[in-house]
């Protein structure tokens, strides 16, 4: 697989959700893609389950990468996920692909929090 054409998709992937239009998903996932979510122990498994979360999603988010990482049939979307009004997670996507699309992703957030003091002698802070 190319990886260069497995980046583009998941740059657009990025795109139709910052432009809230998730019906291109369906050209970028496979139908039976499972999109898996450790943290709260779902799963959304296939096309219409997907179409159902997304088309009842509150709020999608605004996502801007970090990074993206490609090797073979593998990308990693590092992301911040902004949901306005102050709520903004740090996120890391992996895909896995198939035939150009997407299928499987595995997402994991969580809340940014403050460095401890304790380690401020040996770090450096990323205040973005």
């Amino acid at each position: 697989m190319n990886e260069i054409e497995n980046r583009a998709v998941v740059e657009r992937l990025v795109q139709c959700l910052n432009d809230k239009r998730t019906e291109v998903m369906d050209e970028l996932f496979h139908e039976d893609a499972v999109m898996d979510w450790p943290q709260s122990g779902e799963q959304v498994i296939g096309g219409d389950n997907r179409r159902a979360v997304y088309g009842a999603f509150p709020g999608l988010p605004t996502v801007t990468p970090r990074r993206i990482l490609t090797a073979a049939d593998l990308v990693v979307l590092e992301a911040t996920l902004d949901y306005g009004g102050g709520a903004a997670y740090r996120s890391v996507f992996i895909f896995e692909f198939r035939d150009r699309r997407i299928a499987r992703e595995t997402a994991y957030w969580a809340e940014p929090f403050e460095a401890p003091q304790w380690r401020a002698a040996w770090v450096t802070v990323d205040a973005s």
